[in-house]
């Protein structure tokens, strides 16, 4: 095979091993080289009985041909006309013919390589004209890489085949419909809330058609619902014109008026979700859902893929095609957050799918005031695709037909594979990052060219006056009328007293109440029968019969069994226990983490398998034969995409219960963002409760100061208005009924528990089957080893450092004076079991605070502004920068320090 004039000596030895292996195997090749060698071995054998082998120039410029074609599959995205305000940058080689061998004079030419494009045999201008219509106009297209050649074949028939599709009159005037709801709505605002922050979609408002197009289109393929996540940019058009928001309710956003709830805090317009039915121009009705979120960009991505994969497991049968996630992302940002990066990586995984996400990225070129060659290393903003073989559509954003035809292909993908797809929306920002901004600052160029570039709307009424398709005055009566109907809102809106926020999935939630103070003076009875609990830790020990396990396995099960026998229950069977009672009265429980199918610390083994298939049981799906679903996932290494999506999930699940765990407790604060502005703030900004339950391994024994500390500091300085639960237990019962109360109220909140480490095979740390089948979760446990009357010192601690205390005051047999009390929920605080712990041994007694952690970390400064009643006094390691030592001889020391002081002070009582 000749070498073209851009091919290097290693293409065509490349080239030439992928003959080999062809000729080998040709199914060892991808689908373009086959084709291009099967051409060659056509060529070949139909000549070699003519010229001896010999191939004449003619066949030689069909290879040539099918080479230009491959050519513009692969590299024609780079020479497209996508960028409706600036130059594309320059890329070598190019298409032209000279570098693949061809000439000007071929032009003229039949080859029968148009074939290829189906095109039938065609002349080169032809061959050439298709392809720069199909690949380097307004639309380009990266999809070489994709390794399964069905995925590529119907992407190529489905671009190069139909290429541009014609649309009638009556479509053309729908698409200019919504342009026109997307301008005249900007426009109006600008008028009506001058320096009013509303981030303009000016510039982008090709995404209302295409959104439209979308929905449409996947409602024909079957879709019934469509949860969406994107930030602020362009949010208020899409309320107004996609979800059918009411005018009125946006404007009085705009006023800035009063909460009906006084304490309430509210979040800004652009933040709000949303929810509604409606139904297609085809009749079919859909839900479509608007899920909130902050400032912090990208962040709402993975709650959006947990809503979704919620409802395909609960609501829809396992249906992935029923339900759609859109991602609207800008520019800057998904080049530059990396949960972009986790969450593409969850697409394909067993835990997190969602049968493919449909990215737009309504890409500006500037972020802020950041160039687009300053925010990222990569070609493009949406190279972060490629990294799990995603097709990327870009489009200009001024074609707004190419727009619609680019987002029905990539739904119609999407439905197809299940994948992912992403449409790269060039376009450009009106104004500045906000409307009170000044962009030229930092682009004047850019603002300049941008300051007398006709809008979308402008250029497709032109388009269609031109066509015929409509008049201008039809084009004004229609921008009038639109006009009208918004003043006429905005009088509405001028009526309406005060703001009224809801719940952005009410319908889910509409069985629910807000919580309040005395709901938490006492727990509900959370306990089960003694002989339900007895059947039930027997079923989840036993494993199936007639399997090869791991003899270890066969071990622990045993000695599961064995619990249950000697009713001595340790922390992974009472958890399991409380698992297993609520999968059997109904509700699904759902965990997922690094490592959680075993347990970080092997106490779990809720997955087992075979020891010579490796096929996994899961005793806690063969309860009965009528159980609620336990579904238990290891996560990929993510904390902040993972709790994102199982916070998500959890919102589309109240009835059902849902743990993110970490592998160790201070791995937490790789998600603080998701903590931060979701878990502790969300009902506070936006009306919606969530169950999810935080699982943070906590405890000082040695480790380091990476695995010590789930910074409970943290937690508690969040804690407010009753947002959030803070538990740290100390016995397995304890435990039990915690997890079984977050499903046993009417109201949910978030649940964070500080997990043991030391105490999942402690002997003392053990609960009878009796305290299961009893009474409820209990916020504070007093010290069952002593007379009040003989107490003179009350230690108050938490969590394991409890037993530490214990372990010291039996070690030394005295300590009748000390009482041990436990803390076991910080959050809200338990005042009035406090208060009895008081009353029980008197305002006289000496109180004292004592705990494992740094004075400046723990609880401490959280107990010290909370509780009043008495005064305290603190018994702590010294202040510190970091959370733990990293020598586990210097913690003992230090750690015995603490518990030394704590005697010793209790001694100096005495005396």
């Amino acid at each position: 095979m000749d070498k073209f004039s851009y091919m290097s000596n290693a293409d065509v030895n490349a080239i030439d091993e992928l003959y080999k292996q062809y000729l080998q195997d040709n199914n060892a090749v991808e689908e373009g080289w086959r084709t291009f060698f099967e051409g060659f071995e056509f060529a070949r054998k139909n000549y070699d009985e003519v010229v001896g082998g010999a191939i004449p120039e003619n066949v030689q410029k069909e290879f040539k041909v099918i080479n230009l074609i491959n050519a513009y599959r692969s590299r024609g995205h780079l020479f497209t006309k996508t960028n409706p305000v600036r130059e594309r940058r320059k890329y070598e080689p190019d298409l032209d013919l000279a570098n693949f061998g061809l000439e000007s004079s071929d032009l003229e030419n039949v080859f029968q390589a148009g074939e290829e494009i189906g095109i039938g045999a065609a002349t080169l201008k032809d061959i050439v004209a298709h392809l720069e219509a199909t690949y380097c106009d307004a639309i380009g297209i990266e999809y070489q890489y994709i390794r399964e050649p069905k995925r590529l074949l119907w992407l190529r028939n489905n671009i190069e085949l139909k290429n541009r599709p014609k649309f009638d009159a009556n479509r053309k005037k729908h698409i200019l419909h919504k342009l026109n709801q997307a301008s005249v709505f900007e426009q109006f605002l600008h008028k009506k809330f001058v320096g009013q922050k509303r981030f303009s979609l000016e510039g982008g408002e090709t995404l209302i058609p295409a959104l439209d197009a979308l929905i449409e289109k996947g409602a024909e393929l079957g879709a019934k619902e469509f949860v969406v996540g994107m930030a602020h940019r362009g949010r208020l058009n899409v309320l107004a014109n996609i979800f059918n928001k009411t005018y009125d309710k946006i404007f009085s956003e705009f006023e800035g008026k009063e909460y009906e709830d006084a304490l309430f805090d509210g979040d800004v317009k652009y933040h709000l979700g949303y929810s509604c039915y409606q139904k297609t121009d085809k009749g079919q009705e859909i839900k479509m859902t608007l899920t909130p979120n902050p400032s912090h960009l990208e962040t709402v991505n993975p709650v959006v893929e947990g809503i979704t994969r919620a409802k395909i497991d609960h609501v829809l049968d396992g249906n992935e095609k029923a339900i759609v996630p859109i991602l609207i992302h800008g520019d800057a940002a998904i080049a530059g957050q990396g949960i972009v990066y986790e969450v593409i990586q969850m697409a394909q995984l067993d835990g997190y799918r969602a049968g493919g996400t449909v990215h737009i990225v309504v890409n500006n070129q500037v972020g802020f005031t950041t160039n687009y060659l300053d925010a990222r290393s990569s070609t493009y903003c949406t190279d972060v695709a490629k990294t799990t073989l995603c097709p990327v559509f870009h489009v200009n954003g001024d074609d707004a037909e190419a727009v619609v035809q680019t987002i029905e292909i990539a739904m119609a993908y999407r439905q197809e594979f299940g994948r992912d797809v992403f449409i790269d929306l060039l376009c450009y920002r009106k104004y500045g990052h906000n409307e009170g901004d000044e962009p030229k600052f930092t682009q004047p160029k850019l603002y300049n060219i941008i300051a007398k570039h006709p809008s979308p709307r402008v250029i497709y009424l032109n388009q269609l006056i031109a066509e015929g398709v409509i008049t201008k005055e039809e084009g004004a009566e229609m921008e009038k009328l639109l006009d009208d109907n918004l003043q006429e809102r905005l009088e509405d809106a001028k009526q309406i007293e005060k703001a009224h926020i809801t719940d952005f999935l009410e319908e889910e939630w509409s069985t629910f109440r807000a919580a309040t103070d005395e709901d938490f003076e006492k727990s509900p009875e959370t306990a089960v029968a003694k002989e339900k609990l007895i059947e039930l830790g027997t079923k989840l020990s036993t494993l199936p019969e007639g399997k090869k396990y791991f003899r270890k396995i066969v071990k622990l099960f045993q000695d599961r069994l064995d619990m249950i026998t000697n009713n001595n229950l340790d922390w992974g069977m009472g958890e399991m226990l409380a698992y297993a009672t609520l999968l059997s009265e109904g509700h699904s429980v759902r965990i997922s983490g690094q490592d959680v199918e075993r347990g970080t610390f092997s106490h779990r083994h809720a997955v087992v398998k075979t020891e010579d298939t490796e096929e996994e049981i899961i005793t806690l799906n063969l309860l009965q034969e009528k159980q609620g679903k336990f579904d238990i996932y290891n996560s990929l290494l993510s904390e902040y995409g993972v709790l994102g999506f199982d916070y998500g999930y959890a919102f589309a699940t109240p009835n059902g219960l849902t743990i993110w765990e970490a592998q160790f407790g201070d791995f937490n604060n790789g998600a603080q963002i998701m903590i931060d502005q979701y878990i502790a703030a969300a009902e506070d900004k936006w009306h919606t409760q969530n169950g999810l339950v935080m699982l943070l391994p906590h405890g000082y024994e040695g480790q380091g100061s990476e695995h010590s500390s789930a910074r409970l500091e943290r937690f508690l300085q969040l804690c407010g208005d009753l947002n959030i639960q803070i538990a740290n237990c100390t016995t397995p019962a304890n435990y039990f009924h915690l997890l079984r109360r977050q499903l046993k109220r009417d109201f949910r909140k978030p649940l964070v528990v500080f997990t043991p480490k030391k105490l999942l095979r402690y002997p003392k740390a053990v609960s009878t089957i009796e305290e299961l089948a009893t009474g409820s979760f209990q916020e504070v446990l007093d010290d069952p080893s002593v007379n009040a009357k003989d107490v003179d010192t009350v230690i108050l601690c938490s969590g394991k450092f409890y037993y530490d205390l214990l372990e010291k005051k039996e070690q030394e047999g005295t300590g009748e004076n000390i009482a041990l009390v436990r803390l076991e929920q910080l959050y809200p605080l338990p005042k009035t079991q406090l208060d009895a712990i008081v009353d029980k041994y008197g305002k006289n007694a000496k109180y004292i605070w004592a705990q494992e952690e740094p004075e400046n970390m723990g609880a401490w400064s959280y107990i010290l502004r909370k509780w009043r009643t008495v005064e305290l006094d603190v018994i702590a390691r010294w202040e510190s920068a970091s959370p733990a030592t990293g020598s586990p001889a210097v913690h003992a020391i230090r750690h015995n320090r603490i518990i030394n002081e704590v005697m010793q002070y209790a001694k100096q009582k005495v005396s």
